[in-house]
């Protein structure tokens, strides 16, 4: 038989490209600012050629950045072949910001980028190098489909391109040929294969969301993954109840950001005696308190519900790109007046979910899909989004605590975006980078059109959480 080359997604990777339609678009983002320093051109805008030299000679170091998606036979389950026609000047683009090139211009174009959905017949990723941004800056907007990549291993994958060195200069770039797409035969032996393996752990319960490769050594007690089972199915039984910030999305995006100082943070954290994660959720929950007020909306009784992303991956799989990450699920307080009672509140249920492992069991619900026919699986996955299980969805992904350069230019600052799903119109993803926390909010653009406010209620809630607590 011939040799060829391919690679199944995960259920958790395929589940993100199952409930992605018009209006909800699977893509991972970022918005990044640097300094122009040695890639600035006399006469203004930036040196496109060397930023492209060196995403092409750190290619090798991901190389589902040159794969395409393809789908076997029968059960249509998506796999990662090499990309024949592979263009890297389709994938790393070059514009401008008109002028005066400030942080509206720059927000209002990474809205208009991160509303449009990635071309599946190419692999599925976008760096957008912006010019003309004010006091001799650029920018850099990143899109890379979640099928590819969860928030921790899109800033292992960022880390190939940005680093501490600020002398860092690339080799040469390595020859790359693409290995040989599979056949019919070869996709449908490669399905058989996989489903007989996944019956078998599933069996010897050893099944895990990332697939055969990552199954524990030591087999977990029936009875124990019958609890955590039951903990997840639980979790997820009731839709949440209907808010503002719960409409019907549309294609549209609107893309807002601000940061605050991790200090601030951490003497919050300190003084409450909570973790700061727990932190975090107290000023969403503040601010959106706040902002459902000015709506009119009451929210006392409001069962208001975040979903948690929480990493699975372990040491030895830093660096790995696809998913691994289950959630919690975390009530907020909205009906508590006091910024200090809404986090103490809070950090008692976080660490009671921690304790509880629905993380775990949510990651045991998500195996099942390895088992499911594709079809099937695909069919319920859409289902269980468009319930909505959470009012929102607030993401935490630690980034490097110290200065950082992409080939001389110094990054100021990094804002992250995680995406929409059908009945959730804003969503919150927040980044840590040398000092400060980045956050980083995503709406739809007709039922959240002033996301700006909410922005500034993040701000003022630090500032009320931090007067309380010092």
């Amino acid at each position: 038989m011939a040799y060829s080359h391919f690679e199944r997604l995960s259920a958790v990777d395929s589940a993100f490209l199952a409930v992605e339609d018009e209006c909800t678009h699977m893509h991972i983002g970022s918005v990044s600012i640097f300094e122009s320093g040695p890639l600035g051109l006399e006469g203004g805008g930036v040196d496109i050629d060397r930023i492209r030299h060196l995403v092409e000679v750190q290619l090798h170091k991901t190389p589902r950045f040159r794969q395409k998606l393809a789908f076997s036979p029968l059960a249509a389950s998506p796999v990662w072949v090499d990309d024949r026609s592979f263009h890297l000047g389709y994938h790393v683009r070059h514009t401008a910001l008109p002028h005066p090139g400030g942080v509206l211009q720059l927000e209002r174009l990474a809205s208009r980028i991160m509303s449009q959905r990635l071309d599946r017949k190419r692999p599925l990723w976008e760096f957008w190098v912006v010019e003309g941004l004010a006091e001799d800056r650029f920018a850099l907007i990143s899109k890379v489909h979640h099928a590819m990549a969860d928030g921790i291993s899109g800033v292992d994958l960022a880390s190939a391109t940005v680093g501490k060195d600020p002398n860092f200069r690339p080799g040469p770039v390595r020859s790359w040929v693409p290995r040989p797409a599979p056949g019919t035969r070869d996709l449908l032996e490669g399905e058989l294969r996989h489903r007989a393996g996944a019956v078998w752990d599933l069996v010897r319960g050893r099944l895990t969301a990332g697939g055969r490769e990552n199954a524990p050594s030591v087999d977990e007690p029936l009875t124990e993954r019958l609890r955590k089972l039951v903990a997840a199915v639980a979790a997820g039984v009731e839709s949440a109840p209907p808010t503002p910030l719960n409409a019907e999305v549309g294609p549209n995006r609107r893309f807002a950001w601000t940061r605050g100082s991790l200090e601030v943070l951490g003497e919050i954290r300190q003084a409450s005696g909570t973790k700061l994660n727990d932190v975090v959720l107290a000023i969403v929950a503040g601010s959106v308190r706040e902002f459902m007020i000015r709506r009119g909306c009451p929210v006392s009784g409001i069962d208001f519900r975040v979903m948690v992303p929480v990493s699975l991956r372990s040491t030895d799989e830093r660096g790995k790109l696809g998913n691994r990450v289950s959630q919690l699920v975390v009530h907020l307080p909205l009906e508590a007046e006091d910024p200090l009672e809404r986090l103490r509140i809070i950090s008692e249920r976080t660490r009671e979910l921690k304790e509880s492992g629905q993380a775990e069991a949510g990651q045991m619900v998500t195996s099942l899909f390895e088992v499911v026919p594709p079809r099937l699986a695909r069919t319920l996955q859409r289902m269980a989004v468009r319930r909505s299980f959470g009012n929102m969805v607030v993401t935490n992904v630690p980034g490097a605590p110290f200065t950082a350069y992409l080939l001389g230019a110094r990054l100021l600052e990094s804002y992250p975006l995680v995406p929409l799903s059908p009945q959730q119109a804003l969503n919150v993803a927040v980044l840590s980078y040398d000092g400060y926390l980045h956050w980083g909010v995503n709406a739809d653009y007709d039922a959240i059109p002033d996301v700006e406010e909410f922005v500034s209620l993040l701000d003022e809630e630090t500032e009320s959480l931090h007067k309380r607590s010092v």
